[in-house]
């Protein structure tokens, strides 16, 4: 099975994506440690499934200085942890031809939140994971959009960070990989990739509910079982997990940019990188 991981840890978990991949997680008979800032939601989850199936840690991961004594926390506690899922963000429009609306510390928490933070929790979970050894399979999946690969200009700073997370997404796996880091090649990074879903992330936005454009997108549930679906899936094993629908169109803008990547990390390695 691709997707072998008996205790995972879900940011975001309190709603939409996190949420609908820790309930069917559960299902599965792993054990989730949801994370969220709203101590009600986790509560909720965890009376809905038992403290046996899921534990709920209350974090807020924008605030990057807190990262390093929390992930020795949750790795103290919970010493199983074998996969984390980076899938906390959030969504904001960035009007450029309105100067005077565009909040700055909104642009920033939304950076944090969508591509530092993951970027932050990578580097010091990695340590626990590595421990692991090389018997015992461990992951990183990140949370992006297929905004990382065709930008919409309502949401520039959203695209953006989304994009980061994916250009990050392909150098982790990579490096985890490679000959320079043998202690690593235990650890999948794998990606997924949600087209726009019917969650939160849209009705939060006064100018997409003033449109009428609160609930577009493809249904939660169903996203939720495709997806998981694939990375489940015990005939493939997807890198990059992306909606059946929209597979043709990714790939064909994908697989010349894939093939440039692989090419130049195999040149810069015959030149001697350790990368």
């Amino acid at each position: 099975m691709p997707f072998p991981y008996k205790t995972v840890l879900v940011t975001g978990a309190t709603s939409g994506i996190g949420e609908a991949l820790a309930e069917r997680m559960i299902a599965s008979g792993i054990f989730v440690i949801a994370v969220g800032r709203r101590q009600d939601r986790l509560d909720a989850l965890v009376a809905k499934h038992g403290a046996d199936k899921v534990a709920g840690e209350a974090f807020d991961v924008s605030d990057l200085d807190a990262i390093s004594d929390w992930a020795k926390r949750i790795t103290t506690k919970y010493p199983k942890l074998d996969s984390i899922v980076l899938n906390a963000g959030f969504q904001r429009t960035l009007d450029f031809t309105n100067p005077s609306s565009i909040s700055l510390p909104t642009v920033n928490s939304e950076l944090t939140t969508n591509y530092l933070s993951p970027l932050h929790t990578v580097a010091h979970f990695l340590p626990h994971l590595t421990s692991l050894g090389l018997d015992t399979p461990a992951s990183v999946v990140f949370v992006s959009s297929l905004l990382s690969i065709v930008p919409l200009p309502r949401c520039a700073n959203y695209c953006a960070s989304k994009a980061a997370i994916h250009s990050l997404a392909w150098s982790l796996r990579s490096q985890l990989a490679g000959p320079a880091s043998p202690s690593t090649h235990h650890i999948r990074v794998l990606e997924i990739m949600p087209p726009a879903v019917q969650t939160e992330l849209h009705p939060q936005q006064a100018d997409l509910a003033s449109q009428g454009m609160a609930s577009f997108g493809m249904p939660l549930d169903e996203y939720a079982d495709e997806t998981w679906a694939a990375m489940t899936n015990s005939t493939e094993e997807q890198d990059e997990i992306v909606p059946d629908a929209h597979k043709t169109r990714i790939a064909g803008l994908e697989d010349k940019r894939k093939e440039g990547f692989n090419g130049f990390v195999a040149a810069m390695r015959k030149q001697g990188a350790k990368f």
